[in-house]
């Protein structure tokens, strides 16, 4: 049976209209994406009525847009998001990449290998101090499609007839592109994501550098208890992968990735490694301001050792409402749901009582009660994140700028003038009987 899916997903920023009687301001987008379709239609064998791409503007009356936007991000081949300064301020091309993104990251766990699935197309001049660090991993070879195309975008080879020829020449190529990618590297087909809980990856217009630090508590397979299935586990406890059969990769570098693609600046650490427990997770001095917020990747396997026990006991005396945990709990490992795993669990509420306390008083509840799938983790990471953010700024205690200190302005009320007063010689005329 042949593939029938639309090759193309077009992401381009709305541009706002400014003026009466101006017409469509995204006249030109539709003019690209026509084109676009025209071309793959060409050069490949989809048959009639097939879609060779979408866009929102394609959707009909009546169709409920975030349900159908969603369904297309599940299921078309190639995100083809249209670089311009005003995209990576729209909240809703945030979504549309997180969403392409996250089923990118998901089928590489699932063992695809690497997906260039996402192929920038460049709408308007950007420079690479404008690209959020989200997206900074990928590679955009602008200058492959023409010197012009690199410096000024396709806006201004569509606007122009004189570069008609040269506009021509990169829609074909960005076609082409779109084409070969599509069927060297296929992306499958995914469950839509629901639009209206998935995260931006561009953080919000003004705010500054992002950061966050997780921290791994899990043992290697050489620290495992004696009885415990050895697959979930490596050298590391980087390796840790507690969902095998749907993933072949380990939850620590997926977790790193989904966080990096929300606009964040990600560290990674085991918590074997560091002497008192994670630099921002644990700190004993009250009045010391917090670095930045954290997020404790816990598996109570890890418990089986007393000494890595008493650390996270330690750790949950001192922890901070900045430092969330997620505890995965795999529902098709039978050692989870075995009397032995229903032990481990009541420890780590021994153990954690006030850290898993604090997460079963958000709406991300799931991520304390045990994350029983990939999917569901892959859904409640983001949550975790933006809570562990939001409590962080809410108790962060602010730095000062260097340099000397200068007081606060204050407003104390009218002043008594010290300029001579003026002489009202109108008064003094008519006193004087003059008129």
């Amino acid at each position: 049976m042949s593939d029938t899916r639309p090759y193309f997903f077009l992401s381009y920023a709305h541009t706002p209209a400014w003026g009466p009687n101006r017409g469509d301001p995204d006249h030109w987008v539709y003019v690209l994406y026509k084109d676009l379709c025209d071309n793959i239609m060409h050069l490949t064998d989809l048959p009639a009525g097939a879609s060779a791409g979408f866009m929102d503007r394609e959707m009909h009356s009546g169709d409920g847009w975030p349900e159908k936007l969603a369904e297309h991000l599940a299921i078309c081949r190639v995100f083809v998001p249209l670089f311009s300064p005003r995209y990576f301020t729209s909240e809703m091309c945030g979504r549309e990449w997180y969403a392409f993104n996250e089923r990118i990251l998901r089928a590489r766990a699932a063992g695809a290998g690497s997906l260039p699935a996402i192929v920038p197309a460049l709408w308007a001049h950007v420079d690479y101090d404008q690209l959020p660090d989200s997206v900074r991993h990928i590679h955009v070879d602008h200058a492959a499609f023409g010197a012009r195309y690199a410096d000024e975008g396709i806006y201004s080879l569509i606007k122009l007839n004189r570069l008609r020829d040269e506009y021509e020449e990169t829609v074909m190529q960005l076609a082409r592109r779109i084409v070969q990618v599509a069927h060297d590297s296929p992306l499958p087909p995914a469950q839509p994501r629901r639009y209206e809980n998935t995260p931006s990856a561009f953080k919000p217009r003004g705010e500054g550098p992002r950061s966050i630090h997780l921290t791994v508590a899990a043992p290697t397979r050489h620290t495992i208890p004696e009885h415990r299935d050895p697959r979930p586990y490596g050298e590391h406890a980087h390796d840790w992968n507690p969902y095998p059969g749907e993933s072949t990769r380990s939850l620590p570098t997926l977790a790193e990735e989904l966080v990096r693609s929300l606009d964040y600046r990600v560290t990674v650490a085991s918590f074997d490694d560091e002497d008192t427990g994670p630099e921002p997770l644990a700190s004993a001095e009250e009045d010391k301001p917090p670095g930045r917020p954290g997020i404790l990747l816990v598996d109570p396997w890890a418990l089986g050792d007393e000494e890595r026990c008493h650390r996270l006991s330690v750790f949950d005396t001192n922890t901070r409402p900045w430092i969330n945990a997620i505890v995965p709990w795999d529902r098709t490992d039978r050692q989870c749901q075995s009397e032995e795993g229903k032990q481990l669990t009541d420890k780590l509420e021994r153990t954690l009582p006030l850290t898993l306390d604090r997460g079963r008083r958000t709406d991300c509840r799931i991520a304390v009660n045990g994350v029983p799938t990939l999917t569901a983790f892959t859904d409640v990471l983001p949550k975790v994140v933006a809570h562990a953010t939001k409590q962080f700024f809410k108790h962060a205690t602010p730095h000062p700028v260097a340099g000397p200190h200068v007081p606060r302005p204050r407003l104390t009320g009218p002043m008594p003038s010290t300029l001579p007063q003026a002489r009202d010689t109108t008064m003094e005329e008519k006193h004087d009987g003059g008129s």
